[in-house]
């Protein structure tokens, strides 16, 4: 793990990086309150941050610290499954040490310093997906013992990147890959185009997912508390039924599908047929 982990070297990013930084936070600091839920809003407002520099990774670990036990690292890019799995047991998070360009605002495949403190550490001051970080990364050991990896990162796109949570009765975003994305931070919660689809976990591990566009669908939890109901479950027969049967495509809806509809105003729960 150690030979991941990298110094920040935080005095080197320059001016142009630092306004990079500027302009990414001030579009979604204006835009998060109106379509985030409170823990990630209330998140934010919990972190050393300044509107105009990128922020540093030890005064983060230092606020994670003090409230979870969490800490922040700079690694240089994605590391391998077992590291990663490794750092989320121990309660670390990695976070990428370099910000996209000015002509990236709006789509990088790659995960940089302000996705993952606008999403992630933000998140990570709440005590729920503090606890269910680390519970994923001591849940990849077994998916990667038994060659389920590609179910358990569904679940982690699906929730920890793209995850939509129901507060007073409206989807909220929770989501790293959401509320870092100022188009996509609007597009999944106002707009009528994708679906809606309340969480259900097998139904989850069994959807593929787009790298490359907006979400066609979304899961949406009743309550983040919700998340840590899967400590409780077995995952062994679980990845044994995943074994076999259908994948769905990230487009599709199922007959057992409970979709949220735009309605009158509020989210009502029905039943669709299967489309494609």
């Amino acid at each position: 793990m150690q030979q991941h982990i990298v110094d920040q070297h935080w005095e080197c990013f320059g001016p142009a990086e630092h306004a990079v930084w500027q302009t990414l936070y001030a579009r979604q600091m204006q835009l998060l309150p109106s379509v985030a839920c409170d823990a990630l809003v209330q998140g934010l407002a919990k972190l050393p941050l300044q509107s105009d520099q990128i922020p540093h990774f030890g005064r983060l670990s230092d606020a994670l610290q003090r409230l979870n036990g969490w800490s922040v690292v700079a690694v240089e890019g994605l590391v391998p499954d077992a590291v990663f799995f490794d750092m989320l047991a121990q309660r670390i998070f990695p976070a990428g040490n370099f910000i996209r360009g000015a002509d990236q605002l709006d789509y990088l495949e790659e995960p940089d310093v302000f996705h993952d403190v606008f999403g992630h550490i933000a998140m990570l001051t709440h005590p729920v997906m503090a606890d269910f970080m680390q519970l994923y990364g001591q849940a990849g050991y077994k998916a990667m013992a038994l060659g389920r990896l590609d179910n358990l990162v569904r679940l982690y796109w699906y929730t920890v990147e793209f995850g939509l949570v129901l507060e007073r009765g409206q989807p909220r975003i929770y989501g790293a890959g959401i509320s870092s994305s100022y188009g996509e931070s609007r597009f999944s919660v106002h707009s009528t185009s994708p679906h809606r689809i309340r969480f259900d976990l097998e139904r989850v591990m069994r959807t593929d997912f787009r790298i490359d566009d907006y979400q066609p669908t979304y899961f949406v939890l009743d309550k983040l508390e919700d998340l840590l109901a899967l400590e409780h479950i077995d995952f062994g027969p679980l990845y044994e039924r995943l074994g076999t049967g259908p994948t769905y495509s990230p487009n599709a809806v199922q007959p057992s599908d409970t979709v949220l509809h735009h309605g009158d105003g509020s989210y009502h729960r029905s039943k669709l047929e299967a489309v494609c």
